[in-house]
């Protein structure tokens, strides 16, 4: 029962996301609209365009051209009639329901994409959260491998020094980094976005530090027997036993950096070719506040490239979050 509740807390969201990007405009606004994509069904009578109802005649619900409304009685005809009989339906014409079809309308990403410049901001996402996930995964991997393999004074309280300092607030450090980065000259570029994530992180360290203590220490010396050292035995003895654990972190810091907003508007608010799509998607959404389609389709624009990762290395990811927390 509650997995059931944990699941649609997440698919009701996202279901709506996706009917509401294919609906035409105007649709949610429009009274006993379904919520599904769909448009108004029409039918042509005597070379003119004519609303369809949904109308109770005979004791059946009949669907049936409205061309003469009116206030006691209106004047319907038959689609299916091909002599085009003229029906009387006594009643107020706007207390029936309009007829609805299926119509999703792609249109809405099409829209989107050209307004938006969306291969542009899909290059500077991608390029940034590539980047800085190299940097982070390399770097955390040697940090990590430092506190699983050696021993040297101090080792013990230099790690807890390092996993404390994940509960230090990112608006802590905010303000000196923001100096020190426009005094280096790197305001308006990608540095900033880009550097700090080279220099490791307590969280990814952990998680791999776990990963790799699980890992025998027989593999190390029998590989030192051969003649390797620690960079050799990293290169082949850790990091080929440690994919899982590897993707994991990867995944992680990927879809951090793809939906990173505040660093990347700080640094980056007057430089619009440069910036990402969490930025160019927030600027839409003000812009085009009125038509909730457009801004659904840009949103499932962006999480297309994220969703397509995971499901392409869940196993891996599933895998290493499940081992990294296990120590042997």
């Amino acid at each position: 029962m509650f997995a059931l509740i944990v699941v649609s807390a997440y698919l009701l969201p996202l279901l709506s996301m996706v009917t509401t990007a294919f609906q035409q405009p105007g649709q949610s606004a429009t009274p006993g609209a379904p919520v599904w994509p769909a448009a108004p069904v029409t039918n042509v009578y005597q070379g003119q365009q004519y609303p369809v109802y949904d109308v109770p005649f005979d004791g059946a619900t009949r669907q049936l051209i409205l061309i003469e409304p009116g206030r006691e009685s209106s004047v319907f005809v038959d689609p299916k009639d091909p002599a085009a009989t003229r029906i009387e339906w006594q009643g107020h014409w706007r207390t029936l329901s309009q007829a609805w079809a299926f119509a999703p309308l792609v249109d809405n990403f099409t829209t989107a994409w050209n307004q938006l410049n969306f291969p542009r901001l899909l290059f500077n996402t991608a390029g940034i959260a590539l980047l800085s996930t190299i940097g982070a995964v390399v770097s955390s991997t040697l940090v990590a491998y430092g506190f699983a393999r050696f021993r040297f004074p101090g080792r013990n309280a230099l790690f807890v020094v390092l996993i404390a300092t994940i509960i230090l607030p990112f608006q802590v450090t905010l303000l000196p980094t923001y100096v020190i980065f426009t005094s280096l000259g790197w305001n308006g570029t990608w540095l900033p976005l880009i550097i700090p994530h080279c220099f490791a992180n307590a969280y990814n360290v952990f998680l791999l530090r776990q990963y790799f203590l699980t890992i025998p220490r027989d593999l190390d010396e029998a590989a030192m027997i051969d003649g390797a050292g620690p960079f050799r035995i990293l290169r082949s003895i850790i990091v080929p036993q440690s994919v899982a654990a590897l993707t994991a972190v990867s995944l992680f810091h990927f879809f951090f950096a793809w939906n990173d907003f505040f660093v990347p508007l700080l640094y980056l608010a007057d430089k619009p070719d440069l910036q990402p799509l969490p930025i160019a998607i927030q600027q839409y959404n003000a812009a085009y506040a009125t038509q909730p389609t457009l801004i659904q389709a840009t949103a499932l624009m962006t999480m297309a490239v994220p969703i397509v990762v995971f499901f392409l290395a869940q196993r891996a990811f599933m895998r290493g979050v499940v081992v990294t927390g296990v120590e042997k």
